[in-house]
Parts: structure tokens; sequence; C-alpha cells
């Protein structure tokens, strides 16, 4: 660990050469700063006495006033990787990652002068990647997005049993005191001491593939275990990294806390994937998550379904304190229902009812099935209907009032989560969503944005995902719209989500590692040739998949234990080849849309391929 990471013990635990010191006048948190004057040779230090072998990343948020500065990682006294800093004054992180160090060795962290001023603040020291999926493709790019992405969200993992301050934000800069910090990732603003159940969500499965499963698991079950009767069933919105305290922040009191619909559902849906990576049990059979499975889809609905009974869970139209429908915080319209939130509701149902399966309740799983069919049947022909004319319904104001047009996340999570019906319908609000979103009605902060590949690429829209991954990517040293969240790239949502849209969205792997299963399904835009992902983790082995354009997929098992390979391809075809033998195509309709599915066990070590035949 870092001693005094953040400076706010002043010089304790670091060496300062003449022309650098402590400041207070422009610091990224807390109070103090380290700066280092103008002009060559001055420094700042430390060097730890590594206790555990293994492989650490470290980071620091650095402005500079000038080029030429310096960041820099030794063991054993000799350097690992310097970073050259470029001239920019507002502050931005940087990491050196997967430095492999032994138990005893020594490693040195330092800070160099440049042509300009430097100010160094909050330092930390993340544990190595626990995986490390690889990319190759015909197309650089994509390469380097995932190597870019893999890094950066690495460098925001805790340590373990790390002292930290809680309760950071930006009226608290130092906060209210210090915890132990627990398995946990930064989900949300690298400004406060906590994760979001929104961000946390949706970064749980790039989390997974770079082997972040204690954290998730540790994360998910403080969000659950938050959710209590005295809350109505509501998880608290965020808490700090020691994964019990409520992030002060968002939390005044038991009725006066940060709360949004759509998070409720999400967690269980995101429980369910989860579960469907790893196979871990405890997502089904620990009494804490199973517990708030079960409140979410039953008495969380029942408590707020008052203002428009119809099985539809509601805000309070009064604010983020109160209880808000939308995921949309900002445009003032007082929603009883919205579309982000019937779209999560009904993944939560199915979420559910495939827990509950493997969980042996077949009765609650056949329900819970059914409750899911009845929302999507009234969504498409009742709720986001408007009587007598064509316009698509996202939400439902506290009076009633049908909304049409863009409303953001409640716009684009209707088909992100899949409740509207395949078809024209569908696709025609897909043309919208993309065409507002490209224009006037693109979100301000990046970490909204992140959310449109998975929009389309669930709907097999590879070119138009592609096209917003690559926006994403290329936005990454803009400003954030906060000024204290530094860069665009320095949201954690960004590099977690382009790790998951990588493996989810451009190699459509699903896995169900309880029944030793995984699909695929290439989704690669035309300018990506070939896309290969090595070692990607599944329950308790790891897979690697190869795509050649869109008509042949090649899978090995890495793992010890048979795997079944369910190689999907997009439409219908007559034949397919595996491993050089001609097969009738076999078709599978996944939610309204038909896919040729080769259906072939993989043995450990094993490489099969199969591709479309004429």
């Amino acid at each position: 660990m870092v001693v005094n990471p953040g400076f706010e013990k002043n010089t304790e635990g670091w060496t300062f050469t003449a022309g650098t010191g402590v400041a207070t006048n422009r610091p990224h948190g807390g109070t103090r700063l380290v700066y280092l004057d103008a002009g060559p040779g001055k420094s700042v230090s430390q060097t730890i006495t590594v206790p555990t072998a293994g492989s650490y990343s470290v980071s620091a948020w650095i402005a500079t006033g000038g080029a030429g500065g310096t960041f820099t990682v030794l063991r054993g006294g000799t350097a690992v990787r310097t970073v050259t800093l470029p001239s920019r004054s507002t502050y931005a992180r940087y990491t050196i990652s997967d430095v492999e160090v032994a138990e005893g060795e020594q490693l040195g962290i330092v800070f160099g002068s440049g042509s300009g001023w430097v100010n160094v603040d909050d330092v930390m020291i993340s544990p190595g990647a626990k995986a490390s999926p690889t990319v190759t493709s015909s197309n650089p790019k994509i390469a380097e997005m995932f190597e870019w992405a893999k890094a950066k969200a690495g460098s925001w993992v805790h340590q373990d049993g790390a002292p930290g301050p809680l309760d950071v934000d930006e009226r608290r800069p130092s906060g209210t005191g210090e915890g132990v910090y627990t398995p946990a990732y930064w989900a949300g603003y690298a400004h406060r001491s906590g994760y979001y159940s929104r961000d946390f969500a949706h970064q749980l499965a790039g989390a997974h593939i770079l082997g972040l499963d204690a954290e998730n698991r540790n994360m998910l079950r403080s969000f659950a275990r938050s959710a209590t009767e005295e809350h109505k069933y509501y998880p608290v919105w965020a808490l700090n990294f020691d994964a019990s305290t409520y992030l002060a922040i968002d939390y005044r009191s038991p009725t006066d806390f940060v709360r949004e619909v759509p998070a409720t559902f999400e967690l269980v849906e995101k429980a369910n994937q989860a579960f469907r990576w790893t196979g871990d049990r405890t997502y089904v059979d620990d009494p804490v998550f199973w517990d708030y499975y079960r409140h979410a889809v039953k008495e969380f609905v029942e408590l707020h379904d008052g203002r428009l009974p119809n099985g539809i869970a509601e805000g309070t139209g009064k604010g983020i304190f109160q209880g808000t429908a939308s995921y949309n915080e900002v445009s003032g319209e007082p929603l009883a229902e919205a579309g982000d939130a019937i779209g999560s509701q009904y993944q939560a149902y199915k979420a559910m009812a495939a827990l509950a399966a493997d969980k042996g309740d077949s009765k609650l799983s056949g329900s819970l099935e059914e409750k899911a069919r009845r929302l999507k049947k009234y969504f498409n022909q009742t709720w986001s209907v408007k009587q007598g004319t064509g316009e698509f319904v996202r939400a439902y104001t506290v009076d009633g009032t049908p909304l049409t047009g863009f409303g953001k996340e409640n716009s684009w999570f209707m088909p992100m989560k899949g409740i509207i019906d395949a078809g024209p319908r569908n696709d025609a609000y897909l043309d919208f969503v993309d065409a507002e979103a490209s224009g006037a009605g693109r979100p301000s902060n990046i970490e909204a944005v992140t959310y449109l590949p998975d929009t389309f690429f669930r709907h097999n829209r590879a070119e138009t995902a592609w096209k917003w991954m690559q926006d994403v990517y290329d936005k990454r040293e803009d400003n954030h719209v906060s000024s204290r969240q530094g860069l665009n790239g320095d949201y954690p949502e960004v590099s977690f989500t382009l790790v998951s849209q990588t493996v989810e969205g451009l190699m459509g792997i699903q896995p169900d590692a309880p029944r030793r299963t995984v699909a695929t399904l290439s989704r690669l835009p035309g300018d990506i040739g070939w896309l290969e992902v090595a070692d990607v983790p599944v329950g308790d082995g790891k897979v690697t998949v190869r795509h050649d354009g869109t008509s042949s997929s090649t899978f090995t098992n890495g793992g010890s234990s048979k795997v079944f390979w369910q190689a999907r391809f997009l439409g219908a075809h007559r034949w397919l080849e595996v491993d050089g033998h001609r097969f009738p195509g076999r078709r599978q309709v996944i939610d309204g849309v038909t896919y040729t599915v080769a259906k072939v066990p993989v043995r450990p070590g094993q490489t099969a391929t199969a591709k479309l035949a004429s």
C-alpha cells in the first residue's frame, strides 16, 4: 500500500528534492497535493517493500503546466516503465499496469519534473488482473481499444483490506473518517469514495471478464442487503468502498435517499448474468441474494404501483431523493412510469425465472416467465401505444399523460432490454434512437453514451454498435462534462463497458456456466475482417473464440471439462459445416429473431470450427 497516497499527511512517506513540496491550492481530492516546479532534476518518490508477491497497477492523478514531466515505476531500483507526461492543465489519471513483483522486493514510485509545473494527487495501487483476455484482429483499432480498456478498468480496483477515506465527495473532499475497504472497484464518479448501483450494473460483465468475480459478488451483495423493508425494498444508490456504509451524499435517512426504479430490477438481471458467467451457486443459494430477488419482483412492485395501477413499478415524479421512475435525472419531467423502468422490470422477471429454475423451483420459474410474457404483451399492445397516432410512448407523467419523443435513457433502454417485439416497429425505433443520439439528443455525459453499443448489439446492428464503440473510445481524451471527473476516459464505466462490448457484443459470447454451455454469434462490422478473443473466463475454465466475418467461427476450450458450444449464425441457412463435416442447419428463434445453430461438444484442449456451407 502507498503511504499517504493523497498527501493529506503532508510529506509523510515521500521523499522530496528541492523545488518540490506539498500545496493546498489545487488538489484533485482531499485538501492537499504535491507539486514539482518547472525545470529538470526535481522529483517526488516513495519506495515500498512488497509484502505479497503478485502483479500490481500503479495510478496517479496528474496535471501539468508543460510537457516533459515523468511518472515512473521501478522494481528493485530499475525502471519498469516511464510515462512521459503531456502538457495538460486538467487532472488526468495515468496508470502503469501489471508490474510483477516478488515478495520482499522493492517497488518505487517516482514523479519527475518537466518544462512546466507538475501537480500530483491520489496515488493508488491496484491488484493486477486476475484474468487477462487478449484480442487480435485484422483491424488494429479494436485490439488497441481492448488493451486500453483492459488496463484502464484494472486500475480502478481496490485492494481488499486497504484503509481508505469514507464519504468523500465534492462537498467533503476529505470525507468523514477512515474505513477498511473490501473487494470493490470504482463505479461512478472518481471524486467520490463509493460505487453506484447504476454504474455497477453496467460494469459487472466487463469486471467478470477481467476476473473481478469476488468484487462483483461483494458489491452486489451489499446492494441486496440494503434493500430492506424500511427502504421499501429499494437498494441504496451508493455505498462506500467498505461495502457496508451508505455514501452520505446520496443517503440522508431511510426515507430520504437517492433511489431510481430501474436499478432495483437491473440488479436482479445482473445477478443472473453473473451466475451465467461464473456458475457460482452463491447467487442462488445465499439467502441475502434470494430475498432480494424475491422482494424486487413482488413486494417492490406492489408497494410502488399506486398512482397508475397496472403492475408496473412507479416513481413519485418528485426527484431522485423521493424515488424517480427513470435514470434520466435531468429531464425535469414528473414521471410515474418510464421506458427504462418497465424494460428493466421485464428483464428482472426473466432473470428471476432463470434463477428459480436453477434453484429447482419450477413453479416459481413458470409463474415469472408468464409475468414476463404478459408484461411484454401489455407493453407492446397498450403501454407504448399512443392512441390515435403512430407515436411511440416512452413514459407517463404522474397524471397519466403519455410522453413521446426522445427521452434518452427512457427511450433507448426499451430496445436495449428487448421489451419491444421484433419487427418493423422495433427497427424504426432503433433508427430513431440512433438519429436522435447522433444529433441534438446526444447525452452530454459520456457514461450515458456507453449504453448505445449495447442497445444496437442486442438487435444485431453491428455497424451502428461499432460506430458508437468508436465514438466513446475516440472521445476518451476529451474533458468530461463534470470538471472534477477529469477526462471522459477517466470515467470508470467507459473502460469496463468497452471490455464487455468487445466480448459480449462483437463476439456475441453468451455463457451458461451452470450448464457448461457457451453460445457465440459473430457481430463483426464490415471493417473487422476477423477478430479473436483469447482466454475469456467462463465458469472454472477459459474459452477462446475467433470469428472470420459472419460466416465462420472457431471455438477453443481452454478448461478442464467438456463445454457444449452453440455456434449461432444470423438468419435461416440450409447447411452448416462443422470441422469439415456437412450438417443440416438447425433453426432457433430467440426473441423473434431466427438463427441457424450448430451444437458442438468440445473437449478440454480441443478446437472446433463451424461455418456456413453452400
